[in-house]
């Protein structure tokens, strides 16, 4: 295989960093940019690279030479004046007589390579293109493709600004099949990307490749800085499809934008406040962005295909103003039942896509090979939480939208707004705590280890037994996790002033977890339901010979019965400013006007509050 380095250009814009050096040869991280693509490209069996050299060409040539010492066969292309991108490649239109591949020497890139020359030949393209979105889609030139990643259109800087556009760039990144070489005047300067490829995107088969990879123009001084930040931490490496990648994967309405009930015009899509600094978030970190979103407006007749990709077309362009991006957006545009006379009949199918199936993130998957097992699936329906267990992800529910209000599948955690979401994901603030609490040698094999947690209300105490439970399972542990708001009374069985030992039923609390843990019995329950529009969901708890019971709840540490069986006791502490703020938001979830919120937390404050605080000093760890 053959590759072709494209090195010429004299990198104005780094300033005096380039006026002894050639902006290929800039130094990052101690080694010339160069030398990382001649080392992807050995990597991937290139055996023969032609370097394109102009600018302070004598540099290039005696320190790489003819690339013996590296393994490879090094050949130059001196340009006699620059010539664009494309110039010298003509130049040597006779020596390329086989699908090759294209560098730009300013671009850090590193991907798997052969996974983009097979999708060439899938393709049977006379061009394949590297495609990725950006945080600076308002100054780069824009490309569209349509359902088969065929190219079909380029859209050049300046933008038309009465409309918007997909954030898709032309990475820098080629495969060519000589015949394109047909379509490159000789002698002339020309840019691929301003002049070929638009040139001849209706006569030539041109297909987009889509990929999360790493690939980072070098451009400017500081971008340089990213790319030697991003080395250091193995984010370059990482990001490469030779590993597995992890997605956050995210519902569109309720989630990134407000739910009005089947958006079909431009105006009625509006980004909720915090969603653009959270998916930039996202962009920062080692996982894709990448929508998943049932859109039966399609299939309802509300709105074609072409009208609703101009609706993502101005999601996409409104978290580019904040540099911000989404990595793909899959939609379903399906609805299986029929029978209405404004139906689109074409589209009311019983479908693989729509969620709760995991259609969509299965393809995701496929097309950007990421291990559904490490990646997350975030909704504010429970089609979105069944979608994403149905897929091997970890689920989270938000509060937005319609919040999981009428639920019956419940998500590993839940959150009220993306951001929260999207920073305990990366953040992992649960990691470090948890490895520091748990040693998993003191987990016997002949009697459970009870781990308790109490605390107050919104104190993370749901979260970090979640979070301990999967951190133990994943290290070979059984886990049986029972939530003690299953023993909470219905508001109508309720008596007295409804302090906490009536609310929870302590007593009966105390007699099943003795039965569950000392006699083998299994305990049914009603269940509870979080929020007024749920209904409870019956639970059944029976200890099965689990290596660990995890215990939680408001009233945890105040059991006698479990003071005395717990092998570690935790309370999750919270100050009450807080948890009043936590509080209101709840309430507010669960429907309750101001007036009511703030009676409750002063009710609570003097039933719950200040009692389940002081149970810290049955603790052996405070969180």
């Amino acid at each position: 295989m053959k590759a072709i380095i494209l090195a010429g250009g004299k990198g104005t814009r780094m300033g005096a960093m380039t006026a002894e050096i050639p902006k290929p040869m800039l130094p990052v991280n101690g080694r010339p940019l160069l030398s990382y693509h001649l080392d992807l490209l050995k990597q991937y069996g290139v055996q023969e690279v032609w370097i394109m050299v102009n600018y302070l060409k004598e540099v290039i040539i005696s320190h790489f030479g003819d690339g013996k010492d590296m393994g490879l066969r090094i050949r130059y292309y001196e340009e006699a004046e620059p010539l664009g991108t494309t110039g010298a490649i003509k130049a040597i239109e006779t020596e390329l007589d086989e699908d090759f591949f294209v560098l730009y020497g300013d671009v850090m890139v590193d991907m798997d390579l052969m996974r983009l020359m097979a999708f060439h030949k899938q393709k049977e393209a006379d061009a394949t293109l590297v495609l990725h979105p950006n945080d600076h889609p308002f100054d780069s030139d824009l490309v569209e493709v349509d359902a088969e990643k065929r190219i079909v259109r380029f859209h050049t800087k300046p933008h038309a600004t009465d409309r918007s556009y997909r954030n898709l760039v032309n990475a820098g990144v080629y495969v060519l099949n000589p015949i394109l070489l047909q379509d490159i005047p000789f002698g002339k300067a020309a840019d691929f990307g301003r002049d070929i490829f638009p040139a001849v995107v209706e006569k030539r088969y041109l297909a987009g490749y889509l990929t999360t990879e790493y690939l980072k123009d070098m451009g400017r001084p500081e971008r340089l800085q990213k790319v030697e930040a991003d080395l250091l931490s193995g984010r370059v490496s990482k990001k490469s499809y030779r590993h597995k990648q992890k997605a956050i994967f995210l519902d569109r309405d309720g989630v990134l934008n407000d739910d009005t009930d089947f958006i079909r015009r431009l105006e009625d899509l509006i980004l909720y406040p915090d969603v653009p600094e959270a998916v930039k978030r996202i962009n920062e970190s080692d996982y894709a962005a990448i929508v998943v979103t049932n859109q039966s407006v399609v299939a309802r007749n509300l709105c074609t295909e072409a009208y609703l990709r101009e609706i993502h077309n101005k999601l996409e362009s409104d978290l580019g103003k904040a540099h911000a991006w989404l990595d793909d957006i899959y939609y379903c545009p399906h609805h299986p039942h029929k029978g209405y006379p404004e139906e689109n009949t074409a589209y009311k199918i019983d479908c693989a896509c729509r969620k709760p199936k995991p259609g969509m993130l299965i393809q995701a998957s496929n097309d950007y090979h990421i291990n559904l097992s490490a990646s997350w699936m975030i909704g504010d329906n429970e089609r979105d939480i069944e979608a994403g267990q149905a897929a091997g992800c970890q689920t989270v529910g938000l509060g937005t939208g319609k919040g999981l209000r009428q639920t019956r599948v419940f998500p590993d955690y839940f959150f009220f707004s993306l951001r929260d979401a999207v920073d305990f994901i990366i953040d992992d603030p649960l990691k470090t705590i948890t490895e520091k609490f748990i040693d998993t040698h003191q987990i016997g094999a002949s009697s459970p280890y009870v781990l308790t947690i109490g605390g107050n209300t919104r104190s993370g105490k749901s979260t970090l037994a979640t979070y301990v439970s999967r951190y133990l399972k994943e290290r070979g542990k059984s886990v049986l996790l029972i939530r003690l708001d299953d023993w909470i009374l219905l508001p109508s069985r309720r008596k007295g002033n409804h302090d906490v030992h009536q609310v929870f039923q302590m007593d009966k609390m105390n007699q099943d977890l003795f039965s569950i843990l000392n006699e083998g019995k299994e305990v049914h329950l009603s269940g509870y339901a979080a929020h007024p529009m749920r209904k409870p969901q019956p639970v059944s708890y029976v200890y099965q010979g689990e290596d660990v019971v995890i215990i939680e709840g408001v009233v945890a540490l105040l059991l006698p019965y479990l003071q005395s069986v717990s092998n570690k006791k935790i309370f999750t502490s919270i100050d009450f400013l807080t948890l009043k703020a936590r509080l209101y938001q709840l309430y507010k979830w669960k429907g309750f006007p101001e007036e009511t919120i703030e009676r409750r937390w002063h009710e609570r404050l003097v039933t719950e509050y200040r009692l389940i605080d002081n149970s810290r000093t049955h603790a052996d760890l405070i969180i």
